[in-house]
């Protein structure tokens, strides 16, 4: 079992920043991409920043200058710095986290995703 934990929403004026983060625990072998969506009242889900595991990251143009994912592997955990906040960034964040199993077949590790319950981030204009 896989345990997902997000943590460093709250509520924030205009121009400011918040640090969330997301421990992974549990039974698994590693950890492959490691992310971070928002969904915003009334809207689809969408991708705000990934993490390979060997560290290339993606952005979501909206973002980019202002976010930075970042991971910690003997933690199991992943952050987002988010500078510069605005109220278009007022939703609620999600981490993804893509497991490996510890089981081989054909060569490969089962990957199986998980979710975290989600912490709020309200921006005050």
């Amino acid at each position: 079992q896989v345990h997902v934990v997000e943590s460093g929403g709250g509520l924030v004026q205009a121009g400011g920043s918040l640090r969330l983060a997301c421990a992974t625990s549990g039974t698994f072998y590693g950890i492959n991409a490691m992310g971070w969506y928002r969904q915003a009242p009334g809207k689809q889900r969408e991708l705000v920043a990934a993490i390979t595991s060997g560290g290339t990251t993606n952005y979501a143009n909206s973002v980019k200058g202002r976010f930075t994912i970042s991971r910690d592997n003997a933690k199991n955990t992943v952050y987002l710095q988010m500078n510069s906040l605005n109220a278009e960034d007022t939703a609620v964040y999600y981490c993804n986290i893509e497991t490996t199993g510890w089981t081989v077949v054909a060569g490969k590790r089962r990957v199986t995703p998980y979710w975290g319950q989600g912490t709020q981030v309200t921006v005050s204009s």
